[in-house]
């Protein structure tokens, strides 16, 4: 992998891009995460894609303007980084606020996009949940402990790389990372429910749903799958929020003969 930045805007993004095929894949990361969030699976998939992995603006080690963090300003800010790094045709795998990013994205920028997958996407969900609430409590009060209650919780594991744990809580104490967090939830918050939008979708997309997704859980996939036209979905067993990072070669799998 490389690790590269592009300007947008005047900001400064940071991603890691990794394969040669003229066939590009986007992956877009969740709420508080960056693009290490995807290392389990981006050499598996730059094998037969170029493969592109941003820091969203606001969070990682990208810049972290002082604005408001919309899902429309995300949706326009990912259409502009798209257009720096030379993308004219694309596939997007979003997870989580990614996944509500990507479908807006692919709903109201003038993208070309293939195919989309949605990973346990944030968009449907208006209330918080124990594991979410814990996530929280771990960004704006980032320490080990708490990374760590915040990361068992989400993934229903104990068993939690130390990288991840210090990553997060390093990336969480730069600075205005924790103003561009809250803003994102507040943005969130006050945003209507994408079911109506959803139907607006008209390239394939898979779903893919960790089992015992305690963060957004599973149940609300159904709203996905019964508003977009030409859906498929998958649910992955004994995963939790992030199956890419928990079950990476399973995940790669299912999502490689999706898009092939």
């Amino acid at each position: 992998m490389t690790v590269k930045t592009a300007e947008v805007d005047n900001n400064k993004i940071r991603y890691l891009e990794e394969g040669t095929s003229e066939d590009t894949l986007l992956l877009l990361h969740g709420l508080g995460a960056s693009a290490e969030r995807w290392e389990g699976v981006i050499s598996l998939f730059a094998k037969k894609f170029r493969v592109i992995a941003p820091d969203l603006i606001g969070f990682g080690y990208s810049d972290k303007p002082m604005v408001d963090y919309t899902t429309d300003y995300f949706a326009e800010f990912v259409s502009k980084f798209v257009g720096k790094v030379g993308i004219k045709e694309l596939n997007i795998i979003g997870s989580s606020l990614g996944g509500q990013i990507a479908t807006e994205s692919v709903i109201n920028q003038n993208l070309n996009v293939k195919k989309l997958v949605l990973v346990s996407p944030s968009g449907v969900m208006k209330h918080s949940t124990s594991a979410l609430d814990a996530y929280i409590s771990a960004a704006l009060y980032p320490n080990t402990d708490s990374a760590l209650n915040a990361f068992q919780a989400m993934s229903g594991s104990k068993k939690i790389d130390e990288e991840i744990v210090s990553g997060f809580i390093e990336r969480m104490e730069l600075p205005n990372a924790k103003m561009a967090f809250m803003s994102t939830l507040l943005g969130l918050s006050n945003s209507k429910a994408i079911t109506e939008k959803l139907q607006l979708i008209t390239i394939p997309t898979l779903i893919v749903w960790g089992e015992n997704d305690p963060v957004i859980p599973i149940e609300y996939a159904q709203s996905f799958i019964s508003g977009i036209n030409d859906c498929r979905f998958y649910k992955m067993l004994g995963c939790g929020h992030t199956p890419y990072a928990e079950e990476p070669d399973t995940f790669f799998q299912i999502v490689s003969d999706f898009l092939n």
